[in-house]
């Protein structure tokens, strides 16, 4: 009996010290949603910039002689210079972003180092300082240090300011070797779900999402609250549900037809952790776009250029062909077949928006009829638009890329049958 009562004496005292030890600061981790897309935490967790830690933005060239490999491949951003004119290539966003700058001026992306060279020249105008967010580390650091005011700054008052292209402390926050998360906003919109996704998708994700400018602060802020959030469907309700004085949150208005219309933003974070992603929980963005190479000494070092994996032809070999027979011929195929969807469907969205401004012009309509096929028109489009502006074309996710294109194709047909009834 002693020795009973001994050993029920020993196993309270190990409870106790175990849930004193999870009470202890520091020994919490945070935790992971019940319904996550990630199954598992990442072998390491994310650390967010404090205010005020990082006011004077060190230049990648400041790293140069401490890392000379990492410094000459970052460099060759540079080699990506071309771009697509996308309003001559794609001829109907000249009608569905009528209303906003891009249906002006829209060229692809070039390397990250033409960032604030190729903000200057877009040919958009640039009101407010918070069109600096993705690209420069010295606008970051100023609303690190300032807080929100900094997104309300003319951008005439700080883009002297910015000579520093997307570089080293995006990702490092002035620290080599760790990745901080040092746009806010991302780790606002995540919360707790920040620390179950992999440092090395957070520090693309960043620049790489949806985003829309809050209509008071003119803060850049994501469209969801948790990873659960985080797709297309919850966007969706997430901006019809915003009301701004008493309407739906609206990026543009189109204004023959008066359709409130959403602006997607390279939504590459959302797709690539979305349903149906064959890599989110075992990959990294890393993995595919930045490769471990070699230097003359055989000393290794990760490749800070960041391009299409179809572009590196060792690490297709060295580590996708061990799943990929022929990676290329297959994202080719995905993309060839995205590419032409996006044209038609977009072609006849366009076609549509046509007919409703016809029946807007002519005035023979009800306004609630018309508001109803406003409504179907502008989630038709930004289910299009998803798809349209994320830069993978449908190979970080084709099975969503793909369910995006079949809502927004369904709506459409549902556009047709409301303008056939008026």
């Amino acid at each position: 009996m002693k020795r009973y009562l001994l050993w029920i004496t020993c196993v309270s005292a190990m409870l106790v010290f175990i849930i004193m030890l999870a009470g202890c600061p520091g020994t919490q981790q945070p935790q992971q949603s019940a319904t996550s897309p990630l199954k598992k935490k990442p072998a390491r967790t994310a650390q967010v910039v404090q205010p005020g830690s990082g006011v004077t933005v060190k230049s990648a060239s400041d790293w140069a002689a401490k890392h000379p490999d990492i410094y000459a491949s970052y460099m060759r951003n540079a080699d990506n210079k071309e771009q697509d004119d996308y309003v001559k290539k794609y001829p109907m966003i000249v009608t569905l972003y009528e209303g906003m700058a891009f249906s002006k001026s829209y060229k692809s992306a070039r390397g990250h180092v033409y960032s604030i060279e190729d903000l200057n020249a877009t040919g958009r105008p640039h009101p407010m300082a918070n069109c600096l967010t993705c690209k420069t580390p010295n606008f970051h650091a100023i609303a690190n240090e300032m807080g929100p005011g900094a997104y309300k700054i003319p951008y005439e008052h700080l883009i002297d300011q910015m000579i520093e292209p997307v570089s080293c402390y995006n990702c490092h926050a002035n620290e080599p070797g760790k990745l901080i998360v040092t746009h806010k906003y991302l780790a606002d919109a995540l919360s707790q779900d920040l620390y179950s996704v992999a440092p090395e998708i957070l520090a693309c994700a960043q620049c790489h999402v949806e985003y829309y400018f809050d209509p008071k602060t003119r803060v850049v802020t994501l469209p969801y609250t948790s990873l659960n959030t985080m797709n297309p469907d919850s966007i969706l309700k997430y901006f019809n549900d915003l009301l701004v004085n008493g309407e739906p949150f609206a990026d543009y208005v189109n204004p023959r037809s008066g359709v409130r219309q959403i602006k997607v933003q390279h939504p590459e974070f959302e797709t690539f952790l979305g349903k149906g992603s064959m890599h989110a929980s075992s990959h990294k963005c890393a993995d595919c776009h930045m490769s471990t190479d070699v230097n003359a000494s055989g000393k290794n070092y990760i490749n800070h250029r960041w391009m299409s994996p179809l572009e590196n032809d060792k690490l297709v070999q060295d580590g996708c062909s061990a799943c990929h027979e022929d990676l290329t011929a297959e994202v080719r195929k995905i993309q060839d077949l995205v590419q032409s969807r996006i044209k038609q469907i977009g072609s006849a969205l366009a076609e549509l928006m046509e007919e409703l401004v016809l029946a807007v012009k002519s005035e023979k309509y009800e306004k609630e009829k018309l508001d109803a096929i406003r409504k179907v028109f502008r989630d038709a489009q930004f289910y299009w638009d998803f798809v349209f502006v994320e830069n993978s074309n449908g190979a970080h996710n084709s099975k969503l890329t793909h369910q995006c294109l079949d809502k927004s194709e369904a709506l459409l047909n549902e556009v047709k049958s409301l303008l056939k009834q008026l």
